[in-house]
């Protein structure tokens, strides 16, 4: 390989380096996903230990989103200017100290900031700005390589969720976090300076007309386009926040236990992981539009099934598949970005639109408490997110309606 730490040949694309760096991505993704699953277990001993109510409780991860949104945008911009390296010492930095500062924190408020200001920022380099730049190393099989990008995620959910419900039992919330920190600490940076190798042919003419060809199959502007992918990711992520993040207090609440919520979550991104994988497969068959909308109408299923069985075994079975259908559903925002807008723009344009996923979210988990703290039960908060989820199925159908429509026309 013809190749330095300051660019690549055009050959390194699809590559044997290129998997290799797709696999120190997912390992980086891996561990520092953690910041988006912690405090989801953690939220029954944290709402006893700070005597507030459930929706008191969900702030601490309503503000780890918002800065997991506000990150992925930033981070995404320093990675398209310096690569994708320094957003990654950068995010590493930050959750170990808001690790550690939440460990020593004496009131909600402070767990909240510490949450939001260096957690959520600290992890959002872990997600959006890794898949962009995965993307620039793969063409034929970019979108495989961005959905097991993004299974890192998932990884996380999966293998997080227990381990941190084991040591919060065992040593208490406040210790587990102050290890995590240090964990991630000693772990992330190394991976982080694996990846300081960077893919300048990524801004190619080939690349960008590529992409400007396939919008003009659309009758958007580029702008418009943007526009609705913000609101289709708002929504697929109010209606995916109720099961991922109240299925632990909602098991407890049904007296089912909140160990038996966790291992729920961590079925639910296990089989979220797979269908990440599956997604990509589809993706480089019949494109990213399509297969995110088959994900969200799958997702509305599993959604309906909540609200009709709460059985302890059916409440596993339908967490499984609700990972099954939902997992796709994000990375395809990456995929679309790809395809409709020029190759520079990538890690900005897919740090918005996981922006205002992450917003959904936010917003869908602190809807759900309060609609829960209203009602004193979860059925209308499943109801919400299915209204939310038919907004993303119909903007997706009439995306792929009308470019079909086009490309019939031309």
């Amino acid at each position: 390989m013809n190749a330095t730490a300051g660019g690549s040949t055009p050959e390194l694309t699809d590559s044997s380096y290129a998997w290799w760096r797709l696999a120190v991505s997912v390992l980086l993704s891996t561990i520092g996903g953690v910041g988006m699953w912690s405090v989801v277990v953690v939220l029954p001993a944290m709402q006893t230990d700070f005597g507030v109510d459930r929706a008191a409780a969900s702030l601490p991860y309503t503000l780890t989103m918002f800065g997991f949104a506000g990150g992925g945008v930033l981070l995404g911009q320093l990675a398209d200017r310096f690569g994708v390296t320094v957003p990654a010492v950068l995010s590493t930095l930050a959750l170990s100290a808001g690790y550690v500062a939440v460990g020593h924190s004496t009131s909600l408020w402070q767990v909240a900031i510490a949450h939001g200001l260096l957690i959520g920022v600290g992890t959002s380099a872990t997600f959006a700005p890794l898949m962009a730049d995965i993307s620039h190393w793969f063409v034929r099989r970019r979108g495989i390589a961005v959905a097991v990008a993004a299974s890192g995620n998932y990884l996380a959910g999966t293998i997080w969720p227990p381990v941190v419900q084991h040591f919060t039992a065992s040593i208490g919330w406040r210790d587990t976090y102050i290890a995590i920190g240090i964990f991630c600490l000693i772990t992330m940076l190394p991976l982080a300076l694996l990846l300081r190798r960077r893919m300048e042919t990524r801004n190619s003419a080939a690349s960008g007309a590529a992409a400007a060809a396939k919008q003009a199959a659309l009758p958007l502007s580029p702008r418009t386009l943007q526009v609705l992918l913000l609101i289709a990711g708002v929504s697929c992520c109010v209606a995916m926040s109720m099961p991922q993040v109240h299925i632990v207090a909602y098991c407890g609440d049904l007296g089912y236990g909140v160990a038996r919520g966790a291992d729920m979550l961590s079925l639910m991104l296990g089989f979220g992981i797979i269908s990440r994988v599956a997604s990509g497969f589809v993706a480089d068959r019949i494109g990213g539009v399509g297969t995110l909308l088959i994900g969200s109408v799958l997702q509305g299923v599993a959604l309906l099934l909540y609200l009709m069985f709460d059985g302890l075994m059916s409440l596993y079975v339908i967490s499984a598949l609700f990972g099954l259908f939902q997992g796709g559903i994000v990375p395809m925002y990456a995929v679309i970005i790809r395809d409709y807008f020029p190759p520079r723009q990538a890690s900005t344009r897919v740090g918005l639109v996981i922006m205002a996923t992450i917003l959904g979210m936010a917003l869908g988990g602190w809807l759900s408490g309060v609609i829960f703290d209203l009602t004193g039960s979860y059925q209308i908060a499943f109801l919400n997110g299915l209204g939310w989820n038919l907004v993303n199925v119909s903007i997706m159908a009439w995306l792929l309606i009308r470019s079909r429509q086009r490309l019939a026309l031309a």
